[in-house]
């Protein structure tokens, strides 16, 4: 099976999108992370929900963690405030590397070697040629772990 056959649609978001909507769109479909591109439409990295969970937490509780048993749940529910008024790119990593990029014609071990390579929950599948680089679709982690046991015959139905 190749990446142009795995991939599927994906929600994605541009650098200057609003945080606070993609924090919300990971949430309510429970993804695991976002594909960002920049202004040509373009992959350019990898938003984590993980990295969004730690944007929320406050920097003195990041540097002692035994402070979070403190703070009382009225403050704990404004922890999204610190996602107004940031975009996405305001959100990424300053060590943020480029998405991982499959070739169409790549094989799902292909695949799975470089997502295992930069730990990445998912990899873009995109076409390059003179004109730029054209998103076809994303494979997930967990997308491939069943497509990979699926054809290994390990996938229960029950």
């Amino acid at each position: 099976m190749r990446a142009r056959d795995l991939a599927v649609a994906y929600e994605t978001v541009s650098v200057d999108s609003d945080a606070m909507g993609a924090a919300r769109l990971m949430a309510e479909h429970k993804l695991p992370g976002l594909l960002v591109l920049d202004e040509r439409g373009e992959p350019k990295a990898i938003l984590p929900a993980s990295q969004m969970v730690k944007l929320l937490v406050p920097a003195y509780v990041v540097e002692d963690p035994t402070l979070a048993a403190v703070v009382d749940e009225k403050h704990a529910d404004r922890l999204c405030q610190a996602l107004a008024g940031r975009s996405v790119g305001d959100c990424l990593s300053s060590k943020a590397a480029p998405p991982p990029i499959a070739d169409p014609d790549d094989t799902a071990l292909e695949v799975a070697a470089l997502m295992a390579e930069v730990r990445s929950p998912l990899v873009a599948v995109a076409e390059k040629d003179k004109a730029g680089t054209h998103l076809l679709g994303v494979i997930t982690a967990s997308h491939l772990l069943h497509e990979l046991l699926g054809a290994a015959g390990a996938v229960s139905t029950g």
